[in-house]
């Protein structure tokens, strides 16, 4: 059986918005190449997401709103874009670790649809570290809260990139961490799986 064509540009683009955000992005490609590209590219749907974020705390910012209440829109809003992914999987991660069983329990755990006493005392902590670090920049000023929505989202979107890296397995043979593990190749080197 003949390797997947390499993926275009597009192609990449296409898979990291039409994963990581609600933006009606049509995924084209459903491949390893394309997951490549895709996870290259997720920093770049940051980049979307935090400067969106950053534009709804500024826009309650001019009226004079207020700094907490610009930075409750501004974590807000990334909730929205990616339909909450990294939250359900934060709360997924929090419950698996919390529950002390051994590593396959956890994971069953994790895959569960519902959010155990450990994922919500986690989301609720870390929205609400969010929110405070953010109105303590934005009650600095304007341009350094907008600036650290935006490079929050960047950053949490290039640990995906090197979370994809060759020699960085997936927790589970299934689902989406296993569609992108190990197709960014390190530096120099080439992906584990093509």
């Amino acid at each position: 059986m003949s390797a997947p064509s390499p993926a275009s540009p597009s192609d990449g683009l296409r898979f990291a918005f039409g994963t990581l955000t609600v933006l009606p992005v049509r995924v084209t490609r459903w491949d390893r190449p394309a997951a490549r590209g895709g996870m290259l590219c997720a920093p770049l749907a940051g980049l979307v997401v935090g400067a969106a974020a950053a534009a709804a705390g500024l826009l309650l910012l001019l009226p004079g709103a207020g700094a907490p209440l610009a930075a409750v829109a501004t974590v807000a809003v990334p909730a929205v874009l990616t339909r909450g992914l990294h939250l359900d999987g934060l709360a997924d991660v929090a419950d698996g670790l919390g529950s002390g069983k051994p590593a396959d329990d956890a994971l069953r755990i994790m895959k569960q649809s519902d959010i155990g006493p450990f994922g919500v005392l986690t989301l609720v902590l870390v929205l609400l570290a969010q929110v405070a670090a953010l109105a303590q920049a934005y009650g600095d000023s304007w341009a350094r809260g907008a600036l650290a929505a935006v490079a929050a989202a960047v950053a949490a979107r290039l640990v995906l990139t090197l979370a994809a890296r060759a020699g960085v397995p997936p927790a589970r043979p299934e689902g989406l961490g296993a569609a992108v593990a190990g197709v960014v190749p390190r530096a120099g080197g080439t992906p584990a799986r093509a």
